[in-house]
């Protein structure tokens, strides 16, 4: 967990207790050590958080600490939950951990109305025993994605053909259970479409890829609309 998070989920707990809290209390909810909770609660108080207490005796909130509300219909409340849901089940662990994490934040700085309406929306998302679990290198290539890194994977097509090949990853789609990345094929020049469920073997690499114009994924998107 980024330490800006983990900073804003103390002050969340701390909020929602309403008591004081020991530095062990506060590690053992945020899974870290607690020499690693006296460092944030120094950083809190030194930028200005309204924190009473000190190390070995506790430390509470001594009067509100809200954000701005945020405001949203309920509509786009129910569109909120129905995407962290689905991110939940058709992501990767990291990306599932990633959105319940964005759903707290997010309850936290609504008012208590529409927190409610996201809490209760009955719209879900859920798998169905015949689709596949996400791909074991769904995490990692998204990483890669958004680190612009080189991948390169083994890959087993549908044709029956096995490749090894060196890709620049420029989006991933989830199609229901499926994930499609669309990269840049060094091997072929050109655009390509891998399903990741076909990916055998795959390293992300430490080389970084710049694109030229002809090779991103609005220009993919042209070309397929064109036909």
């Amino acid at each position: 967990m980024r330490p800006a998070d983990r900073l804003f989920r103390i002050i969340q707990l701390m909020r929602s207790t309403g008591r004081a809290m020991t530095a062990d209390d506060i590690a053992a909810k945020m899974e870290v050590a607690p020499r690693t909770i006296y460092r944030d609660m120094q950083h809190l108080m030194a930028s200005g958080a309204p924190i009473e207490g000190e190390r070995g005796v506790g430390y509470m909130l001594r009067e509100a600490f809200d954000a701005p509300p945020l405001t949203f219909t309920f509509e786009q409340l129910e569109a909120l939950a129905f995407g962290l849901r689905a991110a939940q089940i058709l992501g990767d662990p990291r990306l599932g951990q990633a959105a319940r994490e964005a759903r707290e934040k997010i309850l936290g700085l609504l008012p208590a109305e529409h927190a409610a309406r996201l809490a209760s929306a009955q719209i879900h998302a859920f798998r169905s025993a015949a689709q596949p679990a996400p791909p074991a290198c769904l995490g990692d290539i998204r990483g890669a994605l958004s680190a612009r890194r080189k991948v390169w994977i083994s890959y087993h097509a549908l044709t029956g053909e096995r490749s090894e090949r060196t890709v620049w990853p420029l989006a991933l789609s989830a199609f229901g259970g499926l994930w499609l990345m669309t990269a840049w094929c060094e091997k072929r020049g050109d655009f390509r479409d891998f399903r990741l469920d076909r990916v055998e073997a795959w390293k992300v690499l430490a080389e970084r890829f710049e694109l030229e114009q002809h090779q991103t994924y609005d220009v993919y998107l042209e070309r397929l609309q064109a036909g």
